[in-house]
C-alpha cells in the first residue's frame, strides 16, 4: 500500500511547489481535500487522520490548529510554519545540520521544516562553534537577499505587477525581530539573538546568505583554511547530504555566487573566504529559498520519515 500524503495548504507557495515535486511520484498516493469542502474543520481533520504525513503549509496558528485536529498515533507531522521549530518534541528538520541528525528525522512523529533565512547561517556557523572556532556568544550578524518569493503571495503579487519597476534590493526585518531569528539561535548554537537583516530582490527564487566575522577579538584567531576545515570536515562525515562545501580559494569575485544558481534543486552550497592579515572572514550559503528553503526540505524530510 502506498503511503498516504496530505499538503494542509496545499494551494499556497509552498505547498504548490510540494505537491509539484511529488506530482511524478508513483510511490506515494496523494489525497486532497474536495474544493467544496476546503474549508470545513471537519474535512481537514479527516485528511489529516487519514495520512500517513500530514505536511503542513499554513501560517503559525493554522498549523497548530491542524495539529490539534489529528486523534491518532499514526499521522506524522511536517509543519512548514515557524510554529514548532524549536518546540519539544519537535525534531528540526535540518538533516545535515549533524551526522545523526537525519536518524533523528527519519525516527520523529513530528517534525519542524526550517526557515530559509536560517540554514545558510547554521550551516556555517554551527560547525564552527561545536569545534570551538567561535565561542557561543560570539555576536553574530547576518545579511542576505533572496527572491520575492520567500514574502508569500502578496510580495509575489506586488513584484509581478510592478515587473522593472519594482525594488532592486529592499531590506526588511528593520525593527530587528525577524522571526527566524529563534531557530537561528539554538540550532547554530548561540547564546545570544544574532542581529538578521535580510534583504529581497527583483527576481522570483534564490539567495545568499552571508555571514561577516570579525575574529580579532578572539584569544585564538582561527585562519580562513581552520575556519573552512571545520566546515568541510562537518558536511564529510554525513552521509547522503545535500550540502556540498566550495574549495577554499582567494578571488575578488566568483561568478558562481549567484542567487538563482539552485533554483529548482534541494541543494546548498557553502563558501569560506577570509583575510588573515585583518582577522576577518565571510561565510556563505547559495541555495533556493523554495527548495532547500522550503518545499525540498519538506521533500527530504518526508522521505526519511517514510524511509525511502
Amino acid at each position: 500500500m502506498k503511503p498516504k500524503i496530505f499538503i494542509d495548504g496545499e494551494h499556497g507557495t509552498t505547498g504548490l511547489q510540494i505537491r509539484a515535486l511529488l506530482a511524478e511520484r508513483g510511490d506515494l498516493e496523494i489525497i486532497s481535500i474536495p474544493a467544496e469542502r476546503r474549508k470545513e474543520t471537519a474535512a481537514r481533520a479527516e485528511f489529516l487522520n487519514a495520512a500517513d504525513i500530514a505536511i503542513l503549509c499554513l501560517p503559525d496558528d493554522a498549523a497548530k490548529e491542524s495539529v490539534s485536529l489529528i486523534a491518532n498515533d499514526t499521522t506524522k507531522v511536517i509543519d512548514a510554519s515557524t510554529a514548532h521549530r524549536v518546540a519539544e518534541g519537535w525534531a528540526y528538520g535540518f538533516a545535515e545540520m549533524d551526522k545523526e541528525q537525519a536518524k533523528t528525522i527519519a525516527s520523529a512523529k513530528r517534525v519542524a521544516n526550517p526557515g530559509c533565512w536560517p540554514q545558510g547561517p547554521i550551516a556555517t556557523l554551527r560547525p564552527l562553534v561545536t569545534a570551538g572556532l567561535l565561542p557561543a556568544d560570539f555576536p553574530i550578524t547576518v545579511n542576505g537577499i533572496s527572491g520575492y518569493s520567500g514574502g508569500g503571495r502578496p510580495m509575489i503579487e506586488d513584484y509581478v505587477a510592478k515587473g522593472e519597476d519594482a525594488s532592486e534590493f529592499l531590506p526588511y526585518g528593520l525593527t530587528l525581530q525577524h522571526k527566524h531569528v529563534p531557530e537561528l539561535r539554538a540550532y547554530a548554537r548561540l547564546s545570544h539573538d544574532p542581529i538578521m537583516q535580510p534583504a529581497v530582490g527583483n527576481f522570483a527564487q534564490g539567495m545568499i546568505t552571508v555571514v561577516p566575522l570579525q575574529l580579532g577579538g578572539l584569544d585564538h584567531v582561527p585562519t580562513g583554511a581552520e575556519l573552512h576545515a571545520a566546515i568541510a570536515d562537518h558536511f564529510a562525515a554525513i552521509k547522503g547530504g545535500v550540502v556540498e562545501v566550495a574549495p577554499y580559494v582567494h578571488l575578488e569575485r566568483m561568478p558562481e555566487i549567484d542567487p538563482e544558481i539552485y533554483n529548482g534543486t534541494n541543494r546548498m552550497r557553502v563558501y569560506v573566504f577570509a583575510n588573515d592579515k585583518r582577522a576577518q572572514a565571510l561565510l556563505l550559503a547559495v541555495y533556493d529559498n523554495l527548495g532547500k528553503g522550503a518545499s525540498g526540505a519538506a521533500v527530504q524530510n518526508m522521505d526519511l520519515m517514510l524511509g525511502l
